[in-house]
C-alpha cells in the first residue's frame, strides 16, 4: 500500500512542478509582450504645407492675411491598437513667433494605419513681416516656418485594454 501512496505523491509533485514551470513561462511571455509589442507608442505626425511654393515673399508686403492648406499625416504604424484623439490646435512658427493656429478635429487612427487631416491656416502676415529676420530670409529666398502640434488621446488595444497616449510634432 505504501508504494502506491508514494507513487501518487511523486506523480502529484511532478504535476505541480510542471504546472508551476508552465505558469512561469506564460507569465514571462505575457510580460514580455506587454512591455514590447503591446506597449502604446506615440504616433508620428508630419505636416505638409500645400501651395507654399507659389507664394512670392514680396507680395506679403501688400496682403494682410494669407490662407493656405496644411495636411497633417498621423502615422500609427508602430501601434497595434487604435489611437483616438480629441480636438487639438497646431501652431505655425516663424523664428519663435506664432504666426498661425491650425485647428485639428477629433478623429482616430487605426492600428498600423495612417490618417491625413487637412486644415486651412490663416497666416498672420503682419507678424511675419515685423520679425527682424524677415528681410534677411527674403534676401536668401526662403522663409523657414515650423509646424508644431500635440495630440492627446487614448490608445485602444483590445476591448478590455486601453492606455493613455499622446503625439507631438
Amino acid at each position: 500500500m505504501k508504494s502506491s501512496s508514494t507513487n501518487s505523491h511523486k506523480c502529484l509533485k511532478i504535476c505541480c512542478v510542471i504546472t508551476t514551470i508552465f505558469l512561469i513561462i506564460v507569465a514571462v511571455v505575457f510580460t514580455t509582450l506587454w512591455f514590447t509589442v503591446l506597449k502604446p507608442k506615440d504616433p508620428e505626425i508630419t505636416a505638409h504645407p500645400d501651395g507654399l511654393e507659389t507664394i512670392n515673399p514680396f507680395s506679403m508686403l501688400v496682403i494682410t492675411n494669407l490662407t493656405l492648406n496644411m495636411t497633417f499625416t498621423i502615422d500609427n504604424h508602430r501601434n497595434v491598437g487604435t489611437f483616438k484623439f480629441k480636438n487639438a490646435t497646431g501652431y505655425l512658427n516663424y523664428h519663435g513667433d506664432i504666426v498661425a493656429e491650425i485647428p485639428i478635429g477629433k478623429n482616430f487612427v487605426a492600428g498600423h494605419g495612417k490618417l491625413n487631416v487637412t486644415s486651412s491656416v490663416d497666416l498672420m502676415v503682419s507678424k511675419i513681416i515685423s520679425n527682424p529676420l524677415f528681410f534677411n530670409d527674403v534676401g536668401e529666398g526662403s522663409l523657414n516656418l515650423t509646424a508644431t502640434s500635440a495630440l492627446h488621446g487614448k490608445v485602444f488595444q483590445q476591448s478590455f485594454l486601453d492606455n493613455q497616449g499622446s503625439a507631438f510634432s
